[in-house]
């Protein structure tokens, strides 16, 4: 796609971007003591693959998951994937189903932030405080201070990713 649609193909042709496959669970090296691990996670697919990301370090590991469709239709348990990580970013494009007014929430299927607390509810304390939902839509209230929906998802004991936040591992 990228080498034979443009704009992107001025990218590659200028070398301002270099181009390699990744394949699903194969770690690619990074640098001496970080790898990361690409895979599949069930979305619509309308134009490529939709991948998430297991980051590793020796010491700690950050579970990348900021687009999926439901985690009912994935062969993992996203619970036991939170347990085994120190971070878990996650999608949270939507609080609720009742954010868009104007077009059909069925055609973007992604889990709820609300969903998704009650499907990790199993997680203990401090499991929970692995989850930052991420990937945020503009309609989210939890990207207001002072909202009750966030102040819904920090009760619960859980986080809200946002720009600039660095996670060290």
């Amino acid at each position: 796609f990228l080498e034979n649609n443009a704009p992107f193909t001025q990218l590659v042709k200028l070398n301002n971007i270099r181009l390699f496959v990744i394949d699903e669970n194969s770690p690619i090296n990074v640098f001496k003591d970080v790898s990361i691990k690409p895979f599949h996670v069930p979305h619509r697919n309308e134009y490529s693959e939709t991948v998430g990301y297991h980051i590793k370090t020796s010491h700690q590991s950050v579970l990348y998951v900021p687009d999926i469709d439901s985690w009912d239709e994935w062969n993992l348990d996203i619970n036991e994937l939170i347990k085994e990580n120190d971070f878990a970013l996650l999608d949270g494009t939507f609080y609720d189903k009742t954010e868009l007014q104007n077009r059909d929430i069925k055609a973007i299927p992604h889990p709820s932030i609300r969903e998704s607390m009650k499907q990790f509810s199993a997680l203990d304390k401090m499991d929970r405080k692995k989850v930052y939902f991420t990937h945020l839509n503009h309609t989210n209230n939890v990207l207001r201070e002072g909202n009750k929906a966030k102040r819904d998802v920090i009760q619960q004991g859980f986080h809200i990713a946002y720009d600039g936040m660095v996670i060290s591992i």
